[in-house]
């Protein structure tokens, strides 16, 4: 499939700071969390990890965000600190944002869209072969057919 892309994965037992990490250093939207048989089983957005940052008190009312110090950032590693990317899942698992290697783009922006995820696994049979990222999907409906 010409609109998949190479993308790291970790298993459910990585290290979670590790993989915040590589999160971070690649901008990447998400990473595929496999089993260790490598088969895929969730999506972590990078953005579920971006409320680590932020206190459950100031998620619910964010007018005490001006005033909290910036330190509170420098916290995360500590948060995560011996932590694995499991812990990072929510409790309740939701379903995978999958889509078949033969997919069409409309199919794809739809399973992005109903599971509000910005990033697909591109499956065949029960194979990984890489990911779609909602600005590749974007990139691809925007040009020239």
């Amino acid at each position: 499939m010409e609109m998949a892309e190479e993308c790291p994965v970790v298993e459910l037992d990585s290290n979670a700071l590790d993989a915040v990490r590589m999160l971070a250093a690649r901008r990447l939207p998400g990473i595929v969390v496999t089993d260790r048989a490598g088969c895929p089983q969730s999506i972590l957005p990078a953005s579920h990890v971006v409320r680590l940052l932020v206190p459950s008190y100031v998620r619910d009312d964010p007018s005490p965000a001006g005033v909290l110090d910036e330190s509170m950032a420098d916290r995360v590693a500590d948060k995560l600190g011996g932590k694995t990317v499991r812990t990072l899942l929510p409790e309740k698992p939701s379903e995978l944002p999958r889509v078949q290697a033969d997919d069409t783009i409309v199919e794809v922006a739809a399973i992005m869209a109903r599971l509000r995820c910005p990033l697909v696994a591109v499956m065949e049979d029960k194979r990984l072969l890489g990911v779609i990222s909602a600005s590749r999907l974007l990139e691809l409906a925007l040009s020239p057919h």
